[in-house]
């Protein structure tokens, strides 16, 4: 049999759409812009979004001008290559696989206008998203000449990206994702801060100037001395905490792999007073916003620019992230092509490195300054309580002094205002007048269900008598929130269903309010919820009625001199 070899090709078509769709997240074309521009040591950025119409069709149109080092042939022919990058052996850039650019493809037209050493280069690629869809390799047109200028930079033109979609583009959340996840924004400058005096300048949907934005993630100033903020704040004063602690270091398997860590406490008005796009009670905030759990905690970060976010290294409760604005470096992270996971990462390194951070956060939540915390929290509470319990005080002497009572044999009878009110006149009378009611409480649980069981009769040991629901409200209306099964009565205050109303149970079982006058100078008006298909009519017993009629007592409004 003869021999022979295979040879395996890559489907170029192919490659170029799953790297172009693999940028899933628009915004990420403005990340690869800056980080282009920082590559090329720009000092100044420009980012321009506008809607610019064409015979009746609205085209979403980004302008991105740098005033860095400009390209020449082979940097041009980098620029719109896949996987042919010039700075793969350049340990300070940031481009280093070669795909970033190509999420510029998702669109209708690419214009890139050039500047390097005395050449001007002037480049069009036309319709690449549709070229490459009907499986062609979009061409780019150049026109080389004598650059009129000495300068370098380059402005690239991006017509109809993102199927001129741009609900994403408006200038606050444009803005938000610069200084959050572009080299821009890096958490760099809590360790370095005059590394970089680059400006960026920026125009989003919906501003008509740019606005200048500085190099930098921004962090607080440490808050002052916490008894001053306690003082100055009171119950608030966590909220205003802010405590940054910055950390270096080398991993403990591989002692070559250096990092570098921010992590920063921050209260929720100090994230507030500086971040306009976090959504809170009382704030509009502006379209694109996110919670303070959506958005805080811990950061892994490759170039100082955040990648994913790894919450669950960190805190075992609840959302005692929240606290933390943090950010953990590392060079050696391998990322997937759109820069939006670490998980290429050797899991040994990674596994190192999520040690590094606990031992990072323990070392904080183990420190004088989350001891300061802690008791700022502890001191603020208690403030909370004594303030609440003086409002309370306060509320119930109102509430005392405009309360109906009634006087029987000698006992104040408070007019109830909560269903544990309700209960508590129940056993008062039951206890002076033991054969009003028809039951014999032997149980009372305010944790689930129905309230009391009761058994209908005095004598019979409850081993072998018929025990019942029991159910307690203040006022009885529609939509009762239990079983009529096992019910044997209700007692409350009073009643809004009239009769011949219709109550359902949660079971959608329903029965009819039948109200029935006295019969008799003894007697009293009854009030049943009756099923013809049940055997067992549940009685209730409106008690601001029943004890009127059946022991007299009328309740008035408590007098300015009552003693009681």
């Amino acid at each position: 049999m003869p021999k022979f070899t295979i040879t395996p090709k890559v489907d170029e078509t192919q490659e170029f759409i799953e790297i172009a769709n693999d940028f899933s997240n628009p915004l990420d074309l403005v990340r690869e812009a800056i980080s282009n521009a920082y590559d090329a040591d720009a000092k100044e950025i420009k980012i321009k979004f506008q809607v610019d119409s064409y015979y009746g069709e609205s085209i979403l149109r980004i302008t991105i001008e740098d005033n860095g080092s400009g390209m020449n042939r082979e940097g041009l022919q980098s620029f719109f290559d896949l996987g042919n990058s010039l700075r793969r052996t350049d340990d300070n850039a940031i481009g280093e696989k070669g795909h970033g650019t190509k999420v510029f493809f998702n669109s209708r037209k690419i214009e890139v206008t050039t500047w390097k050493d005395g050449t001007e280069f002037h480049a069009v690629m036309n319709d690449p998203f549709r070229n490459l869809y009907d499986r062609k390799i979009p061409v780019v047109q150049v026109d080389e000449k004598d650059s009129e200028t000495n300068t370098s930079g380059t402005i690239i033109v991006i017509d109809g990206y993102n199927n001129n979609r741009r609900d994403r583009f408006t200038h606050e959340i444009l803005k938000d994702y610069i200084i959050w996840f572009t080299k821009h924004g890096s958490v760099e400058k809590a360790i370095q801060p005059d590394k970089y005096d680059t400006i960026l300048y920026l125009q989003g949907l919906g501003r008509d100037d740019y606005e200048a934005i500085e190099w930098g993630h921004y962090f607080p100033e440490d808050s002052k001395d916490i008894n001053k903020l306690f003082e100055e704040y009171m119950t608030k004063a966590p909220n205003f905490y802010s405590k940054m602690f910055v950390k270096t270091g080398v991993l403990r398997n591989f002692p070559e792999i250096t990092y570098d860590a921010v992590f920063c406490i921050e209260g929720n008005r100090v994230k507030y007073s500086y971040n306009p796009m976090l959504r809170r009670s009382g704030y509009s905030a502006p379209r694109g916003a996110y919670t303070i759990q959506e958005r805080y905690g811990l950061w892994l970060t490759k170039d100082f620019i955040p990648i994913q976010r790894k919450n669950e290294w960190i805190t075992y409760k609840g959302y005692e992230y929240t606290k933390f604005h943090a950010f953990f470096n590392c060079q050696s992270l391998r990322l997937t092509a759109n820069r939006g996971s670490v998980e290429n990462t050797p899991s040994e390194i990674l596994h190192d490195i999520q040690e590094e951070a606990k031992r990072i956060y323990n070392e904080i939540t183990q420190s004088d300054e989350w001891a300061a915390m802690e008791w700022l929290e502890d001191e603020a509470s208690a403030y909370q309580t004594a303030e609440r319990e003086k409002k309370n005080f306060e509320w119930r002497i109102r509430k005392i002094n405009r309360a109906n009572i009634a006087t029987y044999k000698d006992i104040v009878l408070v007019e109830p205002e909560r269903e544990s009110g309700v209960f508590s006149m129940f056993l008062i009378l039951s206890t002076v007048e033991p054969d009003l009611f028809p039951f014999q409480v032997v149980d009372y649980d305010t944790h689930d269900g129905i309230d009391v069981i009761a058994k209908g009769d005095k004598t019979t040991p409850i081993s072998s008598a018929k025990l019942y629901y029991v159910e307690f409200k203040r006022i009885l209306q529609k939509g009762f929130n239990h079983s009529f099964e096992n019910l044997h009565s209700i007692v409350c205050w009073d009643t809004s269903i009239k009769h011949d109303d219709i109550l359902a149970d949660i079971n959608k079982e329903e029965r009819k309010m039948q109200i029935l006058s006295p019969d008799g100078e003894n007697d009293y008006t009854h009030y049943y919820l009756d099923n013809p298909r049940k055997a067992h009519k549940i009685e209730v017993f409106v008690l601001k009625q029943f004890l009127k009629e059946k022991l007299h007592i009328e309740f008035s409004p408590r007098a300015e001199d009552s003693i009681i």
